[in-house]
């Protein structure tokens, strides 16, 4: 099972990434919404913005998001390593319902870019 600071270590990769993309992803990314991602398996949420093509992490508390983000992720721990290690397409993921992704229609359509 990965561990808070390696998925913290993969949310930070994953900004990482985003600011080297570009085209349809750098535009998607570039975006200012607020940004939820619950780890379902370690009860944890961590919480912050995708600004600026990154995503700035504010931190991480337990349990389920406190208060709705326009992103929203729900996934494990060991899902968030696996797709931003490249093991796991998100796409297939999200389709299968592995990872749950909530957002207002405009931004999803936004987002699918990055999918």
């Amino acid at each position: 099972m990965a561990t808070i600071e390696q998925c913290r270590d993969a949310l930070g990769r994953l900004s990482d990434s985003l600011t080297r993309a570009d085209g349809a992803v750098r535009s998607a990314a570039s975006m200012d919404r607020s940004l939820s991602c619950h780890l379902t398996d370690l009860d944890t949420t961590f919480r912050g913005r995708l600004a600026g093509g990154r995503i700035l992490v504010d931190g991480a508390e337990p349990g389920p998001p406190r208060e709705k983000a326009a992103i929203r992720l729900a996934m494990t721990g060991d899902d968030l390593v696996a797709v931003v290690g490249g093991d796991l397409n998100f796409a297939k993921a999200w389709a299968s319902g592995r990872i749950r992704l909530e957002a207002g229609f405009r931004d999803l359509l936004r987002l699918r870019s990055l999918l």
